[in-house]
């Protein structure tokens, strides 16, 4: 089991609940300063923050796995380090590239009907996408394939891969690692879709074929102006033979 679910941090909890809803996310977890939203294809968790720290408008790479102690023994057997370990929430398992880049494996929580399906209430078209920043593209591409995530695309700047169990997983290339900014992609009509935010009175654009949706929180000026959303490519270029 695999699923993208990274982790977006913001002081502006109220906001991004109605951005999400406008984009066809379902809440599925509510613990007050922790919120977990179902997209059709990967989840994405919030966390609250303060206002203006350092954390406040940022996303940290991460995903859901089904056994930690499977997850992180097959991972270690195809050559990545993986450890269980204890953090503030419970167990997990930590993932350390050799990059130096650092990312967690949660729990993941099965479905009432005991399967890893996302909400039936979220948009079958849209999909969460988590972005790992490396100076080694090629190499965190062998992390991903090791921690069982299905290569999709490749090219020299960046490669994008699919969990088994929902969201796309991507690494691009940058001088330094850690993670990037949160985004998606929708296989559908991005007219529709903004027609939707439209309604929920949530700015947003379409340009080149990309939908720029106001992220609530570029206000406090901590964060990128918009959260992006790609349309699905219908081409894909396949980044090697899957794990």
């Amino acid at each position: 089991m695999l699923r993208a679910r990274p982790l977006h941090f913001t002081s502006r909890l109220e906001h991004w609940t109605g951005v999400l809803a406008a984009l066809g996310l379902a809440k599925v977890v509510d613990q007050g300063d922790w919120l977990e939203f179902d997209a059709g294809s990967g989840r994405l968790a919030l966390h609250a923050a303060a206002h203006g720290s350092p954390e406040d408008g940022t996303t940290v790479f991460g995903v859901e796995v089904g056994i930690l102690e499977e997850f992180a023994r097959r991972t270690r057997e195809d050559g990545t380090q993986a450890d269980v370990t204890e953090a503030s929430h419970g167990t997990t398992v930590q993932v350390t590239a050799k990059d130096g880049f650092q990312f967690l494996a949660d729990q993941a929580q099965r479905a009432e009907d005991g399967t890893w399906a996302t909400s039936g209430q979220a948009d079958p078209a849209l999909v969460v996408v988590g972005t790992w920043v490396s100076p080694d593209v090629d190499g965190s591409a062998r992390e991903l394939r090791n921690i069982g995530a299905r290569p999709r695309t490749s090219d020299d700047e960046a490669a994008t891969f699919t969990a088994k169990n929902g969201g796309i997983l991507r690494v691009v290339h940058g001088s330094a690692a850690g993670s990037g900014d949160l985004a998606f992609e929708y296989d559908g009509d991005l007219e529709l879709l903004l027609g939707r935010l439209t309604e929920a009175k949530v700015e947003a654009r379409i340009s080149e074929d990309v939908l720029y949706v106001a992220n609530p929180d570029a206000v406090g000026g901590s964060a990128s102006a918009s959260i992006v959303v790609e349309r699905t490519a219908t081409q894909q270029t396949p980044a090697g033979p899957s794990s």
